[in-house]
């Protein structure tokens, strides 16, 4: 539980970087420098899961990158999603969907990730200087300083989960705003 907080108080404290009223991302954000590493990462479990992951953007989002990996290519014969913040180099790994697990060790108890892969995806984060946040942690009610945590119609919310129809910190920091 001490991680936990740890981690809640580093994601108050990203919520309070200064940025563009949108807040997808804080001021002096480097999407090239954040587009290499990224780019980097999906090459790397590419090689470590002997096939193509897939590398994709977006935008009006707290993250820029996803990078998947494909069903084919996991010993549990389950997709794995990995969102890249655009916020102090977070990341967040779903196995499938954001609200299927609490955490890896909740995904590797339920049989959806292999520990070996769970090793890949864990090494090649660590190694690109990312900190994977528990999704528990993420789905937690938002309760921070930006705009989310006003009830405001037609803002992004979460659509499952015990806080379905509110802002959560995976609103805050990995979807679309």
């Amino acid at each position: 539980m001490r991680d936990d907080q740890r981690i809640l108080d580093l994601l108050h404290s990203l919520d309070r970087l200064p940025g563009p009223d949108h807040g997808e991302f804080p001021d002096g954000f480097d999407y090239e420098e954040a587009e290499a590493r990224a780019t980097t990462l999906s090459e790397r479990l590419s090689g470590d899961f002997g096939g193509p992951c897939s590398l994709d953007v977006t935008q009006d989002a707290g993250y820029y990158f996803a990078v998947g990996v494909p069903t084919a290519l996991t010993e549990a014969g389950v997709p794995l999603g990995i969102r890249l913040s655009n916020y102090g180099r977070l990341a967040a790994v779903t196995t499938p969907r954001p609200d299927s697990h609490a955490d890896l060790d909740d995904a590797v108890a339920d049989g959806a990730l292999s520990a070996a892969d769970r090793r890949r995806v864990e090494s090649a984060l660590a190694e690109l200087g990312y900190l994977i946040v528990p999704l528990r942690l993420l789905h937690l009610r938002y309760d921070g300083v930006t705009w989310l945590a006003d009830d405001v119609p037609g803002a992004s919310v979460l659509s499952y989960g015990p806080h379905a129809g509110e802002a959560t910190w995976w609103t805050r920091f990995f979807e679309y705003l």
